[in-house]
Parts: C-alpha cells; structure tokens; sequence
C-alpha cells in the first residue's frame, strides 16, 4: 500500500470554511479596522465628540461666565453645568433659580448672522464650554414669575415680591438690592431677572423702557444652572435660596420652599 501517497493526496483536499462562529467579530466591520491606528483613533475621537455635543445639546450644557453680573455666586471664568431637561417634563423656573437664556427680543436686539465657519466653530466650542456663550446668552436670578407683582424697594431697600419684603443673602457684598425704583407685574409665561451683582447687572431693570418691558418669555430659557463644574477650587452645586420662601403665591400661600442641588 502506498501510504505516503494516500497522505498526499488527502493533503491536497482544500480546507474546510470557517463558521460564523470562527469569524473576528470585527471583519464584519471592515470600515473600523481598516486603514491602520490612525483612522481608528479619528473614528474614536469622532464618536467621542458626536456624543458630547448631543449631550450638551440636550441634557447638560457647560457655559462658560463671561461677566461679573452675577458674583459672587458666579464669577467669571467659572464653568456652569445648564440642566436642560429641569424644565422639560412639566416644571417651570421658579424664584430663585439661577437660569441660562436666550435673551433675543427681551434683552437683545437681532444680531447679523456670522460667517457660516465661523458660526459652527463656535457654537461647537462653546457646547463644551471652551468659548464664551452667543451675545445673546445669559445668566441671572429669577427674581419674579408670572403674575407676581415685583417693586422696589421698600423703607430698608429690599425688592418686595407680592408684598413680600426678600432678604437676599446671595447679593454681592455692598450691593443695594437695586438703585432704580420700579413696580411691574409679570406677564404670564414671562419672568423678571436680575443679576446677584446689581450695580453690574443688566438686566430687567434695564429693559424696562423697551419693547416687551425687560420680561424674558419662559420658552427663551435654555437651562436652570444647577452645578460649577470648573475650575476644581470652586466646584459646588447650586440651589434655590430661602429668600423667596415665604412669598405668597399671588396673595395665596407661601411659595415652595429651598431645592437642593
């Protein structure tokens, strides 16, 4: 018997193809593997930077302080972290909460739209809170909601909300609460705002003139500022004060109370 010729023939047989189970998972995804380490790092990067900006553009946005108008509770440089879903589920801003928002028609007049590039770089730049927010972003304190009537001041300089004298506690050391007198009463669906550092503040009391009274639409609101993310030193989550705690509610009860962050 020739063996050796048996065994020759057997070797020329052609192997057997591999299962789907002998298959590496990942050359059924050529387009990932391919094209050596440096196409699967900028594919990595790529998903990495896709993922913050949807996160930023729909459930935490960074923000960059760009002004002293609301030290010392913010200081400039200082990144916030907006919570943009505080308000999607039901939920109104309330006194005392810090809110991010878009101040276009209430604050701001139309700006001229930028060069195209020069739009998407930035506004990429600022979603991770690497560049200062639009010009018509802005950062300040409700200080009165919908129907509430807010007057300045009363015989020790407080604002009063619904007759309520508030003790602001968060005011910039040496502020008066304000050194223009007002009385308004806010429109539904509107709120009045206005920075913790007065005498560098432009806010409502600004606006007061012009048209639509200095009052912000609630749908112009991005984000209620819940945390300071950066730098490390300064690192704290924000809450609403007592201030407001024992304002009636349009000459009924007392508002809510404190939320913590």
């Amino acid at each position: 018997m020739d063996t050796d010729a048996q065994i020759s023939e057997r070797d020329r047989s052609p192997d057997p193809e591999p299962g789907p189970e002998q298959r590496s998972r990942s050359s059924r995804f050529p387009w990932l593997t391919g094209g050596g380490p440096w196409r699967r790092t900028g594919l990595l990067a790529a998903a990495c930077v896709t993922s913050v900006l949807l996160l930023s553009a729909f459930v935490v946005q960074p923000f960059l302080i760009p002004s002293t108008s609301m030290e010392n509770t913010l200081k400039v440089g200082d990144r916030v972290l907006v919570n943009k879903l505080a308000y999607r589920f039901g939920d109104t801003p309330r006194r005392g909460d810090v809110v991010v928002f878009d101040g276009t028609g209430s604050f701001a007049d139309e700006y001229p739209p930028e060069n195209p590039v020069t739009s998407l770089l930035r506004s990429a730049a600022s979603a991770i809170g690497l560049a200062e927010p639009a010009e018509t972003d802005y950062v300040k304190r409700v200080v009165g909601v919908g129907g509430d009537r807010v007057t300045c001041c009363d015989k020790r300089g407080r604002i009063k909300v619904n007759g309520q004298a508030v003790d602001e506690d968060y005011l910039y050391p040496g502020d008066a609460p304000s050194r223009v007198p007002f009385d308004v009463v806010v429109p539904e669906g509107k709120l009045w705002v206005m920075g913790d550092h007065r005498s560098a503040s432009r806010d409502s009391r600004d606006r007061l003139g012009a048209p639509g009274g200095g009052f912000v639409p609630v749908e112009k609101v991005i984000g209620r500022a819940d945390w300071i993310g950066w730098p490390l030193n300064r690192v704290r989550s924000l809450h609403r004060p007592d201030a407001f705690a024992q304002v009636p509610e349009h000459g009924g009860a007392p508002a809510s109370g404190r939320r913590h962050g």
